[in-house]
């Protein structure tokens, strides 16, 4: 049975514990010590804050935002095919269009309940429930 050297793993623990207690330590050390009413205000993009940063966001926000994150994740693994088509030949290609399909299939079907309608609560048609294009 082979024994296992781990001291380069803890020399390597040690080191990158040292970098970082001491870019911490250093940027306590030199940073800025000042206490102005405006230092503890948000700021972001040039523009003051005009309300709570609790804010309720609707659902349909982060369903945009899951499909943007699917239908990139398609275009990343369409690349990679792309850029091995050669090797991949025919059966690549198969593979590649049965992935396609199922993705329109899948994007059909959310368009049909209705899940990528921009309603506001007032027009909501009540595709949370399931029934797509009833009226409330």
């Amino acid at each position: 049975m082979e024994t296992v050297v781990l001291w380069p793993l803890l020399v390597y623990v040690a080191l990158v514990l040292v970098v970082v207690l001491g870019m911490l330590g250093l940027s306590h050390f030199l940073g800025q010590r000042h206490r102005e009413r405006a230092t503890d205000e948000p700021y972001e993009s040039g523009i003051p804050p005009t309300g709570s940063a609790r804010l309720r966001f609707d659902v349909r926000f982060y369903l945009v935002a899951m499909f943007f994150v699917i239908f990139d994740l398609e275009a990343a693994f369409l690349f990679a095919w792309a850029v091995a088509l050669r090797q991949a030949g025919w059966l690549g290609y198969v593979e590649a269009v049965i992935f396609v399909a199922v993705l329109l299939a899948g994007l059909v079907y959310l368009w049909r309940m209705g899940a990528l309608d921009q309603a506001t609560p007032r027009q909501d048609r009540g595709w949370l429930r399931g029934r797509a294009g009833d009226e409330q």
